[in-house]
């Protein structure tokens, strides 16, 4: 990580933003007894735990988890607030993906797919050509028309920083990235692309991630091929291709195949106390989704998600119970976001497609990771420009804070990680709704089977939970409903 720029929060800047019903940082109403670390811990054991097989997105064990956070919502006594009077706002997603029946050869010699070679992008190909080896992007003599160039993996030309989270993975798809755009250039029949040390390294994680194929939201007009490379790129690992070429080719069949999948957002309310503002909502919001199955990590097949993000998901639940013990003026409404690890998929529908009027949304409070790092330090994204896109939300979270010193280098555009662009709140701040992101930030089990609920502070969670619930009791009771700052604007 980066070095800390502390900022103790509940400065004076702070303070002069509440003239709201939050009594003290890390305060809220009465309803903040209800939330407490037992709970919390119970929860977020069972949401992780292996019986939940890392609830992968679009598949049912997403559904299974979906549908227990939906009946711990109405047994808390929160309303159901998504579609046709239940939990449950179902949205379709387009799944692209290479079919199980594509084969690649060389030499005659079969291939493993997702072993040997990697394909890097779902894509429908046949190819029966003659092998050529290129040094690196240069492409010999002749051209390679016709034929597959064989170049080894370089590296790319601005290489993810070494303390970046998943360097190996950003290196190795960077690399492939540039090598493809210069060596598609010559309109090769197909591109080889040989592992380097870095690649191998990563090769497992991007099986994993090409192996999926692509996500899209399945509305009308679209395409799940647009932007798919027509020239066929393999990653292989090294030895998978001999290194006297002279007379091989390589074949392949590659055939795609196209499904759609139900993921889904669950959606639960308390209603307001006050008649003239009930009809406001402070929306908390999470996901519940991670990785599933995959390769095994020493041993451990199962990406949990624990942090990322089970402890938002039972965080929500915890803030429900303390709005149903004592609401506030303004209806407090939670989003459990499906299919996040996919692309931000279900909070670009709810923010499209709300189950309230949209205006009625007042602000959006969406936590990702809260329970890892040091006991004092925490994150509030979408703090400082040109993230914040509203000041007065950012100054009610800032004297809600119990305490926390609080990392604000990863707000800047100039963070290596983009964590502001990685998160829920980002499909509402673009829809011009004020919006932030509490966190924790990452740490070395991020998407990775270690990242199991044994390694989660429970007592940082709770402190954490206590912030996003003081900074929403603060909103729902404000004499006005927080603004946009005028000319907010993204840098991308």
């Amino acid at each position: 990580m980066k070095a800390i720029n502390l900022l103790v929060l509940g400065s004076a800047l702070a303070l002069g933003a509440c003239a709201t019903a939050a009594s003290a940082p890390g305060g809220g109403g009465s309803g903040a007894a209800a939330i407490t670390a037992d709970d919390l811990r119970r929860n977020l054991f069972f949401l992780s735990s292996d019986s939940m097989r890392g609830r992968l997105g679009a598949t049912e064990d997403e559904l299974r988890a979906s549908v227990w956070l939906a009946e711990q919502a109405r047994r808390i006594g929160m309303e159901p607030a998504g579609d046709d009077g239940t939990y449950f706002q179902f949205f379709p997603l387009r799944r692209f993906r290479l079919s199980g029946e594509s084969t690649v050869s060389v030499g005659g010699r079969p291939l493993r797919l997702w072993r040997d070679v990697i394909v890097m992008g779902p894509v429908d190909a046949r190819v029966d050509a003659p092998l050529m080896v290129a040094d690196g992007t240069l492409i010999p003599a002749g051209g390679a028309a016709g034929r597959v160039v064989v170049a080894a993996l370089r590296q790319p030309p601005n290489p993810p920083p070494a303390d970046v989270s998943l360097r190996e993975y950003r290196y190795t798809a960077s690399a492939v990235a540039a090598q493809r755009t210069v060596l598609s250039a010559a309109t090769p029949a197909a591109i080889v692309l040989v592992a380097d040390s870095v690649g191998l390294m990563a090769f497992d994680n991007m099986v994993k991630f090409q192996r999926q194929g692509r996500y899209l939201l399945d509305t009308a007009g679209v395409n799940p091929r647009a932007g798919v490379s027509p020239i066929p790129v393999f990653l292989v690992r090294p030895g998978v291709i001999p290194a006297a070429t002279e007379g091989l080719r390589l074949t392949a069949d590659l055939r795609t195949e196209s499904f759609v999948y139900p993921s889904v957002n669950v959606v639960a309310r308390v209603p307001g106390s006050d008649p003239a503002v009930r009809g406001e909502h402070v929306v908390f919001s999470g996901h519940q989704d991670h990785d599933g199955v995959h390769h095994p990590v020493n041993g451990d097949s199962i990406w949990n998600g624990a942090d990322d993000n089970a402890t938002v998901s039972v965080a929500l639940l915890a803030i429900g119970r303390a709005f149903v013990r004592q609401p506030g003026r303004r209806s407090a409404l939670f989003v459990w976001h499906g299919a996040e690890e996919r692309g931000l998929l279900g909070s670009n529908w709810y923010a499209r497609t709300p189950t309230v009027p949209k205006q009625s949304l007042v602000a959006v409070l969406n936590g990702d990771m809260i329970g890892r790092n040091h006991p004092d330090s925490a994150a509030l994204l979408g703090m400082i420009p040109p993230h914040r896109n509203s000041t007065a939300l950012v100054e009610m979270a800032m004297a809600a804070n119990p305490g926390f010193a609080i990392d604000s280098t990863w707000d800047a555009p100039s963070h290596p990680e983009g964590w502001y662009f990685r998160s829920d709140h980002l499909p509402y701040a673009r829809a011009g709704i004020p919006a932030i992101f509490f966190t924790t930030l990452l740490h070395p089990d991020y998407h990775t089977p270690e990242d199991e609920p044994e390694r989660i502070d429970i007592a940082k969670l709770e402190r954490m939970t206590r912030w996003m619930y003081a900074t929403g009791w603060a909103v729902a009771n404000a004499p006005q409903r927080p603004t946009v700052d005028p000319g907010f604007r993204l840098e991308r």
